[in-house]
């Protein structure tokens, strides 16, 4: 449910299918051959794969990116006070929410507390069976006259998505004592002061696990499937593969997506060159042409989630070019907002070669707008590697609910995107 266990979770899984570390590789010494496994990370927040393609680098790669940052609720630096005998949690939203879809629902709290001394803390609370779930109150029907009156937007404030943590008062305590117990249960659970949490990362999640969704269980209740169902689809698909390809196959899951891809973690960070002017170090090719001939010649995927049709609002909608749950994978060849703004907008020969990578593994997709022109729109990734003139398509799964604490997606799509990515990979 945060960025740094799905890198966790994926150094795992890469390790667990043979991937070595690249900085072990560099310390050694070895040259890279057809067949090797290589992973990296970044600040823990990024992971980046390589499957070694039987071409030289120069020559090009094959491209998954995903992002594994999700809408959230953030803790303050400072976030823990007491008002009126009840102690809460101060928060900050991060990325695009509705803010009134985040009360009165079970909430957890994972992340990390870093020390002065550099100690690690790592922090779950409310996703174990045993453990409490925490949340946000809204205020009772039957007193809600005034609130009733305000637009969605304003029906629940920012500076009001405050989680309810607490309300035993410490014994002998007589100012904060709600606030004082709770950070005396802290204390003993995690050996942190109040003063650590300055340096802390601390999300608050929707608590509970993935869920069957639809009498039939066709579909998946969850958090997050923006877009960790598109970066585990698209890890599986490089992981997944037995033999050398042609050229080399890469997964990249990055982080900040949600607020513009920025920052050392973004898709805007350097990491990413980085990791391939290594690669290319270990041909004996690293110097910035051949880094810069090699992504242009590279081949990308923009492992990203598409805005499925719900009958329910279907009036925000293009019914001709819209993406539909059990359909496949979703193709946009543009994203954007109205005018296309902030798009990629893929080459038309490019889509052409992808419809004949999908076409030749009869691999089930579609095609698909962000909605009507003039009802809003959204962006991902592609723009970004689409700077260094590398072909990027944006490919994903059809989401309802998106950026709510509970997205739904098809299995059937699911699957099918997993058969994409890989038809991708190896053409």
């Amino acid at each position: 449910k945060t960025e740094r266990r799905c890198v966790q979770l994926s150094k795992k899984l890469a390790e667990d299918n043979g991937f070595v570390y690249l900085d072990d590789v560099i310390k050694s010494g070895k040259k890279i051959k057809a067949g090797d496994k290589l992973y990296s990370i970044n600040k823990n927040k990024n992971i980046v794969l390589f499957k070694i393609g039987t071409k030289p680098l120069v020559e090009g790669m094959r491209v998954l990116g995903a992002h594994i940052d999700s809408p959230r609720l953030d803790a303050k630096q400072n976030p823990i006070y007491e008002k009126e005998s009840i102690s809460l949690l101060d928060t900050h939203y991060y990325g695009g929410v509705k803010k009134y879809q985040w009360v009165t629902i079970p909430l957890a709290i994972h992340g990390v507390i870093i020390k002065k001394d550099g100690t690690t803390v790592n922090v779950a609370i409310g996703d174990d069976e045993n453990d409490p779930v925490l949340g946000i109150s809204d205020l009772l029907i039957h007193l809600a006259g005034d609130q009733m009156q305000k637009t969605a937007s304003k029906v629940i404030e920012g500076e009001d998505l405050d989680v309810t943590f607490g309300s035993i008062p410490l014994k002998d305590e007589e100012k904060n004592a709600v606030k004082a117990n709770i950070l005396k249960m802290l204390n003993e659970k995690y050996q942190i002061e109040e003063e650590d949490l300055l340096s802390a990362e601390l999300e608050v999640v929707p608590a509970g696990k993935a869920r069957d969704y639809g009498f039939d269980r066709s579909m998946v209740a969850g958090y997050g499937h923006d877009d960790r169902v598109c970066a585990y689809t698209s890890l599986r698909a490089v992981v997944d593969m037995e033999e050398a390809p042609e050229y080399t196959s890469c997964c990249i899951l990055v982080d900040k997506e949600e607020i513009g891809s920025v920052g050392a973690t973004g898709a805007h960070s350097l990491f990413f060159e980085n990791a391939i002017l290594e690669l290319l170090n270990l041909q004996n090719t690293a110097d910035l042409l051949t880094l810069r001939k090699t992504l242009e010649n590279t081949k990308m995927l923009s492992s990203d989630v598409s805005a499925g049709f719900d009958p329910l609002f279907a009036g925000v909608n293009d019914p001709k070019n819209s993406a539909y749950l059990g359909n496949g994978i979703v193709f946009n060849k543009y994203t954007g907002s109205r005018g296309k703004s902030g798009s990629n907008d893929a080459n038309p020969e490019y889509v052409a070669w992808v419809r004949d990578a999908m076409d030749s593994k009869e691999v089930h997709y579609q095609t698909a707008e962000l909605g009507k022109v003039d009802q809003g729109g959204g962006g991902t990734i592609a723009y970004i590697l689409g700077n260094y003139n590398m072909n990027v398509l944006d490919a994903g799964i059809a989401v309802l609910n998106m950026h709510a604490p509970m997205e739904i997606v098809s299995k059937a799509d699911v699957y099918e995107a997993y058969l994409a990515y890989i038809a991708f990979l190896k053409k």
